[in-house]
């Protein structure tokens, strides 16, 4: 089992960045996959970027050339890096993680401004 705690969401003009960051608690050496989705509103929650133990990244085509996902040397940490943000990148971002089972934080939101 792990616990995620997100941060770094908040209130951006259109053309800028941000970088969020979610912090893993728990078995975290189980963990096969991190990563991020979205949700927004009135909208299902969509992939954003996932990064595997080994370092494998992937990325929704929208965000590919926008967002990097990275993870922390101590492997608790999962960062993602949002540039060129668009008043439709507004949402909340929930921080993944997969062992046996899915495990989610309670998100963080993302406010892009125009």
């Amino acid at each position: 089992q792990v616990q995620l705690v997100e941060s770094g969401g908040g209130l951006v003009q259109a053309g800028g960045s941000l970088r969020l960051s979610c912090r893993a608690t728990g078995n975290i050496f189980a963990m096969n996959v991190m990563g991020w989705y979205r949700q927004a509103p009135g909208k299902q929650r969509e992939l954003v970027a996932t990064i595997t133990r080994g370092g494998s990244t992937t990325y929704a085509d929208s965000m590919k050339a926008r967002f990097i996902i990275s993870r922390g040397n101590t492997r608790d940490m999962v960062y993602l890096e949002m540039s060129s943000l668009k008043p439709e990148d507004t949402g909340v971002y929930f921080c993944y993680a997969e062992l046996i089972l899915e495990y989610w934080g309670q998100g963080t939101q993302v406010t892009v401004s125009s």
